[in-house]
């Protein structure tokens, strides 16, 4: 029992760092996973979503080649995410929306044909 509590501990420490730490403790460096995190957010804020800032260390971007390619990967990869997860709602509701207007029309029927008996 102690191992598997000593286990569950440990799994919710490491879902408390931050994105930044288990980049480092990867192995990834430091400017690069400040890259990563900044472009990250920016990634998501150019997809739409209201949470989150733009944020870009210009002069690190242009001087440093690790800032550089952790920010381009980050804002690639997280504007992809949430473009993708933007699609997958709105699908989900104009789905939900087409399931909810056939039954209601098979129920209209369902009803229009118990009339008529």
């Amino acid at each position: 029992m102690s191992r598997y509590c000593l286990a569950l501990f440990f799994l919710m420490l490491a879902g408390c760092e931050t994105t930044h730490e288990q980049m480092v403790n990867q192995g990834y460096p430091p400017a690069y996973a400040d890259g990563f995190q900044d472009g990250c957010s920016s990634g998501r804020q150019a997809a739409g979503l209201m949470a989150g800032d733009f944020r870009k260390d210009v002069p690190r971007y242009l001087h440093n080649r690790q800032y550089e390619s952790g920010w381009d990967d980050g804002f690639r990869q997280c504007h992809a995410m949430q473009s993708n997860e933007d699609l997958r709602e709105y699908r989900e509701r104009y789905w939900d929306e087409r399931d909810r207007d056939w039954q209601q029309e098979k129920d209209q029927g369902a009803a229009r044909a118990y009339r008529r008996n």
